[in-house]
């Protein structure tokens, strides 16, 4: 059976839906949409009718390149209110064989989070720090080992409910089971993993429409995570107060003309717009590209004080992404605030080439990754649905009931 994975990433500008199918250990994108969001803001739903039509539109289109129904998926979850806790579950082992294996790992998580969440949260991660075999023998991954007691040390991410409820009722109304959840910046890790950040401290950096995401990832674990809310919008808002122009059209001269950095930009360089009065002006590039540089190097000073104020150990890396990223230029703002040390991440997969999606390709990685280490197969699509994919068949039923989100962990 192949591994084929459903994302969504819901933000402010863009609802995106990816299916991707992991293959010798590499993502390759199947199908991929983006659509404008409705009634989404910062990842949460501001207005169920307006989002509905955005993540149908966007499930639509990817259906249409496939040629078949999607009718699960695994959803980023915005990290507003975002509480991590340390935890501890044991399981023991009495099959003859006590070789321990996907399940038995299984099991100890699910022991790590029972009485551990309160009421008013719901789970989103359960990330395993270490295990323990027979009391006395400490291990990242216990598979094979013999074993009479395994006990795992874990950390449990949290959200309020309201965070993800009214996302995953909307899903459910549409036929689509969200069988998975994950923070976007355990996605943006997964997207850019690299073997040595499972040994070192690092920050996770996302720069959105609406709102920057700042997360500390301790060797391969997230531990912490902040919403700041400024962002790419602030840019268009900027340059909309200072020319008159349309929000739209502020966002098209920031990301077809404007630089994020002043330096490289010409000062006889102009492109003519619109005011919102009707008026034609001359932009220059050089006095636009300051109000832009201003900007991000403002977003770029709040996200390193939120990474002291998260830890106060030095970082090793830092993964910084997300759509205002592609700004030509932003790079070199970047080494000013951060050092040369530390470059721009870019999302290099076919067919989603952009910053914007790196935390729709993660979620993938993520959850192939964690059902792998759990002996699991990791699709979202069934074997029959698989054979009409690749047989290149409509298939219109799909529908599915809601189910428990504490289920999503370990019922897959």
């Amino acid at each position: 059976m192949k591994q084929i994975i459903t994302s969504l990433d819901l933000g402010s500008n863009s609802v995106k839906v990816i299916v991707g199918e992991i293959y010798k250990e590499e993502l390759f994108v199947l199908a991929c949409s983006e659509v404008k969001s409705k009634g989404i803001k910062k990842g949460l739903v501001v207005d169920s009718d307006l989002a509905v039509e955005s993540i149908k539109e966007a499930f639509r289109r990817v259906e249409d390149v496939l040629g078949i129904k999607v009718s699960k998926v695994v959803l980023a979850t915005p990290s507003y209110n975002a509480t991590f806790i340390a935890s501890e579950g044991y399981t023991t082992i009495t099959r003859e064989d006590k070789h321990i294996v996907g399940g038995d790992i299984t099991v100890s998580l699910q022991a790590s989070v029972y009485g551990k969440v309160p009421s008013n949260l719901e789970l989103v991660s359960v990330s395993p720090v270490e295990f323990v075999i027979n009391e006395n023998e400490v291990l990242k991954n216990p598979k094979g080992k013999e074993a009479s007691k395994l006990s795992v040390t874990s950390v449990l991410g949290t959200v309020p409910k309201k965070n993800v409820y009214t996302l995953i009722s909307i899903l459910d109304s549409l036929g689509i089971k969200v069988v998975d959840l994950a923070f976007g910046g355990q996605a943006d890790y997964y997207c850019f993993y690299k073997p040595e950040y499972e040994k070192s401290l690092g920050a996770i950096i996302n720069i959105g429409t609406n709102k920057t995401e700042v997360s500390i990832i301790n060797e391969g674990i997230l531990v912490s995570s902040q919403v700041i809310d400024v962002g790419g919008r602030n840019i268009d808002r900027d340059i909309s107060y200072i020319y008159d122009l349309a929000l739209d059209d502020s966002k098209r001269v920031k990301e077809k003309f404007a630089l994020a950095h002043k330096k490289n930009a010409s000062t006889s360089e102009v492109v003519e717009c619109l005011t919102k009065n009707n008026e034609h002006i001359k932009i220059n590039q050089y006095e636009v590209s300051e109000i832009v540089y201003s900007r991000v190097r403002e977003i770029l000073e709040m996200s390193k004080k939120q990474i002291n104020l998260l830890t106060k150990k030095d970082i090793s890396y830092i993964i910084i992404t997300g759509g205002t990223t592609e700004i030509e230029g932003f790079d070199r703002v970047f080494s000013e605030i951060y050092g040369v040390n530390h470059k721009v991440n870019k999302v290099e997969d076919l067919g989603v080439r952009n910053n914007r999606f790196s935390t729709a390709l993660g979620i993938i990685k993520l959850y192939y990754e964690k059902l792998k280490f759990r002996d699991k197969i990791a699709s979202t699509f069934s074997e029959e649905v698989q054979e009409e994919l690749f047989n290149n068949k409509k298939k219109n039923d799909g529908s599915s009931l809601l189910g428990k989100v504490y289920s999503y962990f370990f019922d897959n």
